[in-house]
């Protein structure tokens, strides 16, 4: 299985992840834990440079978005398909969705671009489940205050970008329903679990996710 996780800075998609990893470890599945951009030393350098760009410069969202392609390429092919191949589960923080959403939705490139980029680029491999973690901005703000990390080029942007990214997103979750499920993350660590849990269970059943 092949499932990601998305949403805006400080919705809690690191948090969840670590858990769902340990938890699937436990019943005995092989899990990869991945994120984007990142995950291979080529994709890391390209995440370095994307996310902290030298000086006070700037990318445009086509030079974001080809950058995040191009870490995702090298990530299917050195980590993501080969752990898919032997079998493994691969839970990814972040993927598409989210050049979708940054870049395309609330950076104004064009949909059909990106998509003629994803094609060669992704191809086949989609996930089988996205959980969006909505969360109101102005509480993802505090969270990122009260975790007292560095930020990045996107954490600096203001409430007015992360407002349209949060609704890209549920626009995003919304069209495609049958792969894409929200979670309210304004609840609790064990509650957003649950729910994922939940979710992650029906899928190894094989039933409809609802």
């Amino acid at each position: 299985m092949f499932i990601t996780l998305e949403g805006g800075e400080g919705s809690g998609k690191s948090t969840l992840l670590q858990a769902l990893s340990a938890r699937l470890s436990a019943d005995g599945i092989d899990v990869v834990t991945t994120r984007e951009p990142g995950g291979t030393p080529l994709a890391e350098a390209i995440r370095n440079l994307a996310l902290h760009p030298p000086g006070e410069t700037s990318f445009s969202p086509l030079a974001e978005a080809l950058l995040m392609n191009a870490a995702r390429d090298d990530h299917l092919k050195e980590l993501i398909r080969p752990a898919l191949v032997r079998g493994a589960w691969v839970l990814c923080d972040r993927f598409a969705d989210s050049t979708r959403v940054y870049q395309g939705l609330a950076g104004g490139i064009s949909p059909s671009l990106l998509s003629f980029i994803e094609k060669d680029v992704i191809g086949p491999t989609s996930p089988d489940l996205t959980l969006v973690l909505d969360i109101p901005v102005e509480l993802a703000v505090q969270r990122r205050i009260d975790r007292g990390s560095a930020t990045d080029v996107f954490e600096r942007r203001g409430l007015e970008f992360h407002e349209n990214v949060r609704s890209a997103f549920l626009q995003i979750a919304d069209e495609n329903a049958d792969r894409v499920k929200t979670i309210d993350a304004s609840r609790t660590v064990a509650e957003v679990f649950d729910a994922a849990w939940n979710l992650i269970a029906k899928l190894r059943n094989g039933a409809t996710l609802s």
